[in-house]
């Protein structure tokens, strides 16, 4: 991967190249005109992950640029890795540029520590709360989790110590962020090596968004797929009678769960299932225990919200999504959304499509867009 090149005085640059390329992409959905929302320029991811390189007695941070060399009209071009050693990282969060130096600092004199650790990983909050996830090549004991407690201490951070089976929590798996939209404080527990949203003020413009488009809901039902650890679920419940959400994820459903107790939403159900049998399920051709305790029929789906992976949604799923008033549909792929639009376009009407710019300084986009049924 491109190591990305942070120059903020360039910002706005980068982000209008965006502007034009989604604008002129999409054109051909006759959207109404592009909202755009801008990042941080720098110091914008709040989870960010590291190898560790080892020369002799020194040890640095590290990530990889893979190279094309040039080949013969009939050879496959030769891919290599570059190690590209990194002592900052203004990709990421200030907090995590503070520990980068200091972790390294505390254990390269610490052998049980330092010995075969290959992966360093971080998830930090916006108020500045921290976990470090150490990753090594070999078994960790008792000697090692007492060292790596004093480094804890130490760095006034959370450990995770994980080897080929084996995960050692030293005090808990997640950290707590709290995100103000729109002057409300909602609260989400994210967990270690789960999925997050990893621009939390990006995230802050996502809901401030989603919330507004589906404001005036509350004589409906929201159904919403792929919904993670709940981060619209929580943010969106208040913008509707009833919230059925769905996701495959064991971990995400679990945190979903605990996210909806932190902020004290009740009209709120989040079920262990994948979109694809949740369609079936509302279709009536899924049964089973979870399915009748859900009760789908006492619900009135006026809206669905989707967030799917970057393969975007099945012909199955853009089908069923189409019985519903309103769609509204976060994307962090451009490519799969324009495909899905033009089967999701010959029912419904794009009147509201936004830019989030979650990841600047590459070519990544992340888009939302409401659907509503013509009439």
């Amino acid at each position: 991967m491109a190591i990305p090149v942070v120059d903020p005085a360039r910002y706005d640059q980068q982000l209008e190249a965006k502007r034009e390329r989604i604008t002129r992409d999409f054109a051909r959905f006759s959207p109404p005109t592009l909202e755009v929302y801008p990042s941080p320029p720098s110091h914008y991811r709040q989870r960010c992950e590291f190898r560790i390189w080892h020369e002799g007695d020194d040890l640095f941070y590290a990530m990889f640029e893979i190279q094309e060399s040039e080949a013969g009209p009939e050879e496959p071009k030769k891919k290599t890795k570059r190690v590209i050693r990194l002592d900052e990282y203004p990709v990421a969060s200030r907090r995590i540029n503070e520990l980068m130096p200091a972790l390294l600092d505390a254990i390269r004199g610490v052998p049980l520590l330092r010995r075969k650790l290959f992966q360093v990983e971080f998830l930090t909050t916006l108020a500045g709360e921290a976990l470090v996830t150490l990753v090594y090549h070999r078994p960790l004991d008792e000697a090692w989790e007492a060292e790596a407690r004093r480094l804890q201490e130490t760095l006034g951070v959370m450990i995770i110590g994980r080897a080929r089976k084996q995960r050692l929590v030293l005090e808990r798996d997640h950290v707590w962020e709290r995100l103000t939209v729109e002057g409300r404080e909602f609260v989400y527990q994210q967990v270690e090596n789960s999925f997050t949203q990893p621009n939390a003020e990006i995230c802050r413009s996502m809901l401030a968004w989603a919330r507004e488009v589906t404001r005036g809901s509350q004589a409906g039902d929201l159904v919403e797929l792929y919904c993670g650890n709940g981060n619209f679920t929580v943010a969106l419940a208040e913008n509707f009678r009833r919230v059925l959400a769905t996701e495959i994820s064991r971990t995400s459903v679990a945190s979903a769960r605990e996210n909806l107790a932190a902020n004290g939403l009740d009209n709120v159900t989040v079920g262990r299932m994948s979109a694809e049998e949740f369609a079936a399920a509302l279709q009536g051709e899924k049964g089973g225990r979870r399915v009748a305790e859900w009760a789908l029929d006492d619900y009135d789906f006026t809206t669905v919200l989707v967030d799917p992976p970057r393969a975007g949604l099945d012909e199955a799923s853009c089908r069923q999504l189409s019985g519903y008033e309103r769609i509204v549909y976060i994307s962090c792929n451009p490519d799969t959304l324009a495909d899905n639009l033009e089967r999701l376009t010959e029912t419904h009407a794009i009147t509201r499509f936004a830019l989030f710019d979650q990841f600047p300084w590459t070519h990544h986009c992340e888009c939302g867009v409401l659907l509503e049924r013509r009439d």
